[in-house]
């Protein structure tokens, strides 16, 4: 066991080593024979040429060795059991503080911690290999579904091009193609679910005034971004200039029409169906049907006059309004935002319901969480079936190769510049962090090439990795699967004036707005399902008098092109989300003060108590608050009296 007096130097040098200060010559006053102890102490330390620890070297220790005897709680600890000044020192003629600090250091604390430090110290500031090799393990299982669901893209890329020489039969492609299938299935299963607690939580978390503001700023944001892609789509098909008469008659030749195509459509049609879906008839029906427009061919016998009343039969085009096989999706994001914000305002007997809601929304998200782990097997099944799949991929990538470069450096540009610029501008965050979290959606909206089909991942990783808000997300994400279009308006623009081009029809600054307004209005009416902007080609053709018959040669790289512009769509959903959280930051604040005093209207039991209490005096009142004694005046028998109570 150590002496008192080198414990009482060993203490004293590193409580003022951890403070940063100069280490002062300490004498004990106990004995007098303890000065030869020092002395041999000092010529020790000389020998040894170890520095005291200062706070800097005490938290590098930590850091780089991961020592148990000098980590920076352990510091904070001995900086705290240190003598102040009104303490005093060892050697201070205060009885009382030369006493306490003497008790403290014979317990061999300081001793102790300062030989282990010793011992311990590192010969360097380098980080020791195990762990930078921990840390990088650390990053490969924080990001494993990502890396794995990369490498499923490139494995179905790979086997589908070299399984194509061989040249495999329906059958296979089938058996190929069906992994794939029931993932995406699966994915679909969990929309509808998904969507319903989301939304019904999320609104009912809110306020109706806060519902509404996030409604209109999420709409308009979507309007407008999806104008500027429609613009930017123009000016890359203008400037690179992909249509040919030449690749029109090689593709006529060689490729066999995809399937008939109507010219009956207008924007007309796509707004009224947009407010029939809005308000469905039959909610049941609303999850597996939607509303559409079609024209049927009906004969019509008419007399004429000119041929002495002969009747003649016409054939007449007839308007009706239909049923097709999909979610409404639209239709049940109304009704799940309504029925929200009017439980959120019932309060506590809303309640139940509310908790309910949120546990399906918490399951669905866990179940999501399983099916990503199946992603690379899917992934690559998708991908290998569609390139086996098409016919004269050759032919295809030769004449419309330089339409797809087109379209698929329009969606990156809008994503890696547009995009990022806007959320910069309009958050100050890192753009780039964003959108390298969104990554592992992103590969799933390529593969699966519909937003809606992807949208419990994006859920999940808007909540996880971008840290937005639930209550934001649940608003945006479902509203944007099936409103925001912005890769559709890109591909719509595009796609209409290569026609043009392959026609070598000149079109002026009329058409040309007429293309990018018309674009921009059809991809807000248009139904989130795969290929639908080959629909809305049809309606902008029309606008503008261009042959609609040459959008069967757009199927044959649809499949394709699709995709690139899913991940558009997916994509201007999150950061969507993420301005609008920006821009209702005040409002969201609002509320949660506002639900923090509802639930404590106190800010602490001391205060809550001093309020019930009847107190004697202003000064009286002040000392007590200020000591946290309370005296609080309790019935009792004649024996008993005023009780103090300590808070």
């Amino acid at each position: 066991m150590a002496s008192s007096g080198d414990s009482v130097k060993a203490y004293a040098e590193l409580s003022l080593a951890l403070s940063n200060q100069e280490p002062i010559q300490i004498h004990s006053s106990t004995n007098n024979n303890n000065n030869s102890d020092d002395e041999s102490h000092e010529k020790k330390k000389k020998k040894e040429k170890v520095s005291p620890p200062s706070s800097e070297n005490c938290l590098l220790h930590a850091q780089y060795n991961n020592s148990a005897y000098c980590s920076p709680s352990v510091c904070r600890s001995t900086r705290q059991r240190a003598p102040t000044a009104s303490q005093g020192v060892p050697g201070d003629p205060s009885p009382s503080s030369s006493q306490e600090f003497e008790e403290s250091a014979s317990r061999g604390f300081a001793e102790r911690h300062w030989k282990n430090f010793k011992k311990s110290l590192p010969s360097g500031r380098k980080m020791s290999p195990v762990r930078v090799t921990d840390m990088r393990w650390g990053w490969v299982r924080k990001n494993l579904l990502l890396l794995i669901t990369f490498s499923g893209v490139i494995v179905g890329v790979g086997l589908g091009l070299a399984l194509r020489a061989a040249g495999p039969d329906s059958t296979t492609i089938l058996l190929i193609s069906y992994p794939g299938e029931l993932f995406i299935r699966m994915l679909k299963l969990m929309i509808l679910p998904l969507i319903i607690a989301s939304l019904i939580s999320g609104s009912a978390s809110l306020n109706a005034k806060m519902n509404g503001r996030i409604v209109v700023r999420t709409v308009l944001y979507f309007i407008a971004t999806s104008l500027l892609n429609a613009i930017l789509g123009v000016i890359l098909v203008v400037a690179i200039h992909p249509g040919s008469p030449l690749f029109k008659e090689a593709l006529a030749k060689e490729i066999s029409t995809a399937g008939s195509t109507s010219s009956n459509v207008n924007i007309l049609d796509g707004f009224l169906d947009l407010g029939r879906n809005i308000f469905p008839d039959n909610l049941f029906q609303a999850s597996f049907q939607q509303v559409h427009t079609v024209y049927d061919e009906r004969i019509v016998t008419v007399r004429s006059n000119l041929t002495d009343g002969v009747e003649e039969e016409i054939p007449e085009l007839v308007r009706k309004v239909k049923y097709r096989a999909g979610t409404n999706t639209l239709g049940i994001i109304v009704f799940c935002l309504v029925f929200g914000t009017l439980l959120g305002s019932l309060g506590k007997k809303g309640a139940i319901v509310i908790d309910f809601f949120s546990v399906i929304d918490a399951v669905i998200l866990k179940i999501v969480t399983g099916i990503m782990w199946l992603s690379p097997l899917g992934v690559a099944s998708v991908i290998m079936s569609k390139i086996l799949s098409v016919e004269n991929l050759g032919t295809v990538m030769s004449n419309l190769g330089l339409f797809i470069v087109t379209v698929v450096v329009g969606v990156l540009i809008w994503q890696w510049v547009f995009q990022n610029l806007i959320y910069f501008l309009f958050t100050h965050r890192n753009p780039f962090h964003f959108y390298i979290n969104l990554l592992e959606p992103w590969v799933t909206s390529f593969a699966t090439a519909s937003t809606a089909a992807t949208l419990p991942i994006t859920f999940r990783c808007m909540n996880d990795k971008c840290g937005v808000d639930p209550r934001i997300s649940r608003f945006v994400l479902p509203i944007g699967a099936t409103v925001n279009m912005d890769g559709t308006a890109l591909f719509v623009s595009v796609g209409t004036v290569f026609i043009a081009q392959m026609n070598e029809i000149p079109l002026g600054i009329g058409e040309y707005a007429t293309i990018v307004v018309t674009a921009t209005a059809a991809s807000v009416a248009s139904a989130s399902v795969p290929s639908a902007a080959l629909v809305l080609i049809l309606i902008v053709l029309t606008s503008v008098n261009l042959p609609a018959e040459d959008v069967s040669l757009l199927f044959t790289i649809d499949w394709l092109v699709d995709r690139f512009r899913t991940t558009n769509n997916m994509l201007g959903d999150c950061y969507t989300a993420a301005i609008v959280e920006y821009w209702s930051q005040g409002e969201l604040q609002a509320m949660d003060a506002e639900t923090a005093s509802t639930e404590n209207p106190y800010p602490s039991d001391v205060e809550k108590a001093a309020d019930l209490t009847p107190l004697e005096s202003p000064a009286t009142e002040k000392k007590m608050l200020n000591s946290g004694e309370i005296h609080v005046e309790v019935e009792s028998t004649p024996k008993e009296s005023a009780t103090t109570t300590k808070m």
